[in-house]
């Protein structure tokens, strides 16, 4: 710049803003909350009239512990869905919940417990129920705190908790309508039973998990039938394999595959040690013959096969027990064992033959009823054999801190003492244990209350179905959508085939089966049951006032009872329901019963986990078809779990847990909330110290662009607003572009398809927005005086800056609300009370977005074309060049039409539809678009920068014609 040219500097128009660079959001976003807080945004939504309801119910947390990295994910995706659907023009409510009842709080009171020496049953049961509802209730408010840390919206000052004096008096009432409407029996039959901590265990409260376990071949002797061949010249076995020694003493028959090919096999050689003889006889499943006779010791040439033993013939076998006869038995296993066909027996492993025990097996039960055998009662809660049962009196299968007792090893010791033994080997297997208490669960016969899943439910509710099962089906295909489509595969199957819901645990914390059995009678007989209205009525009262302890105060059943019928006669239940019948009953208390729950009882979304399909949504849906008909959910949605950044499982013992709070004190939670936007949650989705940076860039990225958008309004007033109509034919593309989006981004949020809408808004602001409309308009921005193109392109950065800040606040809600504030500050303003912008239909416009597709194919190729010219240091930026642009007749006229070096950000360029010269520079994929690079001829303007010939002309000096008349 020479002496004489002054400094334009003052004169440009460089956006102001004082939007940070720098977020700083682990201290601000605290701030913001207690703003939220402070001007009630929840209630204020829900002020406003006129708006369809949409309600997400809750999936309860349990009140146990800080959150994880699930929680978080959870509890985020349900937050995006209820602003999006506010912000849609929904009145989107959410009530957080919390389960509070359950065999994990009462074990940690019992861990308190043991440490000082003290013994649980000593203590008054409502003294343990009230430490268990303390520490129920110091949780809730720890995690409260932490959710809402996370930029969750809810009506956190009334959520609902299970034990809630009236959400205990709902869930009694709830049990009371499977008392009244005939679907609830007790029975005896198997259920996952823990030793360890004394209960009955839901499928949903168990995992699997390798543990080692002694596999054993144990003989039976056949004592009659089989007239294909002679027992009677030399004994003959069939012989089973088991994992579960313990069960042996328990057996009542053994079962074979209709379809699988036996053979009759005889020992003809032995090695030295070993616990058969030459000349046994055995049946086996040929596929099988060979591995049984290897744990036996024995070689390949030391057997051979006689003959085919088919179906026909095992079915007239009868077996003896192989403990039959021993002595000092007293006769406990003098019975005869039938063989019984049975379709779950198969030759993947074992002998082709199944031992039965319907004591202690879903098959060995069902197969059990079908043929009349008899149930044993051999082991006691504590998982002992029963004191006076030969033998075995005492030895337990698990001792009470989890680890193996002494009933395998005492049952495999009189096995081989009794000849009953052909091989023994030590295998690994997956076996079932309590997520609890991490000790493995074994399925034991025990008097249990059950919920008929397929016995007519008399409650005239039959539109979808007259049992429980048949109702849940029929919802599951008519009535839910699923979100993705698999849950429906998953949850359809698994209660098409599931049992009896077993309802009973033996436990304290929870709310009791409110109901009495009369003295005398038996489970099967119409009065055992007492079904009383006015008994229900007392009961439901008393627990409205004083909670479900009212249950467990001395002389409660003369409280319930008398004056209605004899207390005397009637004996009063105290098992308490499984915690997933109080979670399946919350959308009775939350959704029926409060004033800003679901209007017709029915929840718009469930949202959890893949995990819920046995769990809550299962329940949820048990429960309801027992009480209502129907499902309680139009919808439901679930996510996969959170993987480390390898795909591998989460483990403190591993060391590769992300705790919430961590990466919030780290980056902020809008960073978080971003990770979960940008994941295709239908899967396992992956979390780390990597993935997060690279969050944290996509972020730095997009806020940039917001703040440049701020600058560009610092002073925008509606004065300065121009019609659409009235606009140039790029801000009209803004426009198309911006009504393509509308679209798309509802679409997405009404789908839950947040990926997709982030993916679509984040593209639009990097690629459309920053690399391209941004780009060209900056030169207008800042040089342009107060002409209609300049203010036509801030009208169009207004309407960006709504519908991006609206677009994007489900998601970040704490940059969202800090980009609103910095143009409309008032104490009362906030982006979360306002609805997203309609946008006009007529601003879609696809043949000008065609015209601008090649427009902009055109400024690609110019712009490669000049790039190398910029990196040999030919010129110094892009206004120093004037190409010419070689196109077809068309593109020329449509080229002609718009200021193409505005849009290619040269001085000047030339349109030609001549032939290109050889050595005319071409992109790769466009075809047609050549480009020769030249310098722009002229003088650079001392304040846009352009090189035109017409600088130092006009009455300014070193400036074009446009910055002189934007100085003047």
């Amino acid at each position: 710049m020479s002496a004489e040219t002054p400094d334009y500097k003052s004169t440009v128009n460089l956006p102001k803003t004082d939007f940070p660079m720098r977020a700083g959001l682990p201290k601000r976003e605290p701030e913001w909350l207690a703003r939220w807080a402070r001007i009630g945004v929840y209630d204020r939504l829900r002020e406003k009239e006129g708006r369809t309801p949409f309600t997400l119910h809750d999936g309860p947390p349990y009140a146990n512990g800080n959150l994880h990295i699930g929680h978080a994910l959870n509890k985020i995706l349900k937050d995006m869905v209820v602003r999006s659907q506010q912000m849609m023009g929904r009145d989107a409510r959410y009530i957080p919940g919390w389960d509070c009842h359950g065999l994990p709080i009462e074990w940690k009171i019992e861990e308190k417990y043991r440490q000082k020496g003290r013994d649980k049953d000593a203590v008054p049961v409502n003294e343990f129920r009230q430490e268990c509802r303390d520490f129920a209730a110091g949780w809730v408010d720890i995690q409260r705190n932490e959710f809402k840390r996370l930029g969750i919206e809810g009506k956190w000052e009334n959520p609902y908790l299970t034990m809630n004096f009236h959400a205990e008096r709902v869930i009694a009432e709830e049990f009371q309508k499977f008392l009244m409407n005939g679907t609830l029996y007790q029975g005896s039959k198997p259920v996952m039973w823990s030793p360890v901590e004394k209960t009955a265990l839901a499928e949903a409260e168990v995992e699997y998990h390798d543990r080692q376990t002694d596999a054993i071949w144990v003989r039976f002797q056949i004592v009659s039938g089989g007239q294909d061949f002679d027992i009677s010249e030399k004994k003959t076995e069939v012989v089973i394999w088991t994992t579960t020694p313990w069960t042996i003493p328990q057996n009542r028959a053994v079962c074979f595959g209709p379809d699988i090919s036996y053979g009759l096999y005889e020992v003809t050689g032995t090695p030295d040690e070993c616990w058969l003889s030459v000349g046994d006889r055995y049946v086996m499943a040929d596929d099988l013959a060979g591995s049984a006779f290897e744990a036996a010791r024995l070689e390949e040439s030391m057997f051979t096969r006689l003959s085919d033993v088919g179906a026909d013939v095992l079915s007239t076998l009868v077996l003896a027990h192989p403990m039959n006869g021993a002595d000092g038995a007293e006769g406990e296993w003098d019975f005869d064992v039938p063989m019984l066909p049975g379709d779950h027996v198969t030759a993947d492993a074992g002998t082709g033959f199944v031992h039965t025990a319907p004591s202690h097996g879903d098959d060995d039960y069902a197969i059990g009823v079908k043929h009349g055998l008899p149930m044993t009662f051999n082991i006691l809660d504590d998982s002992s054999y029963r004191a006076d049962l030969p033998f075995f009196a005492g030895q337990a299968i698990l001792k009470p801190n989890g680890k193996p007792g002494g009933a395998n090893k005492a049952v495999i010791e009189k096995l081989v003492a009794l000849g009953g033994l052909m091989g023994r080997k030590r295998i690994t297997i997956s076996d079932a244990h309590s997520w609890r208490s991490k000790a493995p669960v074994i399925r034991l016969n025990r008097p249990q209350w059950f919920a008929a899943i397929d016995r007519a439910v008399g409650d005239g509710q039959d539109t979808y179905g007259s049992t429980i099962r048949e109702r849940a089906l029929t919802s599951i295909d008519e009535l839910v959508t699923w979100t993705p489509q698999t849950g429906r595969n998953r949850l359809y199957s698994m209660i098409e085939a599931r049992p009896d819901w077993v309802l009973s645990r033996q436990r304290a914390w929870g709310v009791p089966l409110t109901c009495f059995t009369k003295n005398g009678a038996h489970p099967a007989d119409n009065d055992y049951l007492l079904r009383n209205t006015d008994v229900n009525d007392r009961i439901n009262a008393a627990f409205e006032e004083e909670g479900a302890d009212a249950w467990y105060n001395d002389g409660a059943k003369e409280r319930f009872l008398d004056g209605i019928v004899n207390p005397d006669e009637y004996t009063q239940v105290f098992d308490i329901l499984d915690v997933w019948f109080d979670s399946g009953s919350t959308h009775a208390f939350v959704l029926r019963d409060r004033e800003d729950g679901s209007e017709d009882g029915i929840a718009d979304l469930y949202l959890e986990g893949t995990d819920q399909h046995r769990g809550w949504f299962h329940s949820s849906m048990l429960q309801s078809c027992g009480t209502n008909g129907r499902a309680p959910y139009r919808a439901v949605l679930t996510h996969g779990f959170t993987l480390d950044e390898k795909g591998m499982k989460m483990s403190k013992s591993i060391g590769n847990t992300i705790a919430p709070e961590k990466v919030v004190e780290q980056y902020g939670a809008d960073i978080l909330r971003l990770w979960v936007a940008q994941s295709d949650y239908t899967v396992d989705l992956r979390i780390g110290p990597e993935i997060l940076k690279n969050v944290a860039d996509s972020y730095r990225r997009l806020r940039n662009t917001m703040r440049y958008m701020l600058g560009t309004l610092s002073d925008f007033t509606e004065a300065d607003r121009v019609e659409a109509k009235d606009m140039p034919e790029l801000e009209r593309w803004v426009l198309h572009r911006l009504s393509e989006l509308d679209e798309t981004v509802r679409q997405g949020y009404a789908a839950y398809d947040f990926q997709g809408v982030f993916q679509s808004v984040f593209n639009f602001l990097t690629l459309d927005l920053s690399s391209y409309y941004f780009d060209i308009r900056k030169d207008v921005f800042y040089c342009d005086g107060d002409t209609e193109r300049r203010r036509a392109a801030r009208t169009v950065m207004d309407l960006l800056y709504h519908r991006l800040t609206t677009w994007l606040a489900p998601v970040l809600v704490f940059t969202m609300e800090e980009i609103w504030l910095e143009r409309f500050p008032s104490d009362d303003s906030s982006v979360h009370l306002v609805d997203i912008p309609e946008t006009p239909m007529d601003w879609r416009d696809d043949a000008l977005a065609e015209k601008w597709a090649t427009i902009r194919r055109v400024r690609r190729v110019v712009t490669n074309a000049i790039e190398p010219h910029r990196e040999a240091k030919t010129i110094g930026a892009s206004l120093e060049a004037a190409p010419t642009v070689f196109v077809s007749k068309a593109d020329a006229e449509v080229l002609k039409t718009v200021a193409l070096e505005d849009v290619c950000i040269t001085s000047a360029i030339t349109v030609s539809t001549d032939a290109a010269p050889a050595d005319a520079f071409t992109a790769e994929g466009v075809e047609g678009i050549a480009v020769s690079f030249a310098m722009a001829k002229g003088e650079k303007c001392q304040r846009c920068w352009k090189i035109l010939p017409d600088v130092g002309t006009h009455s300014h000096a070193g400036v074009c014609g446009r910055c002189n008349a934007a100085v003047s």
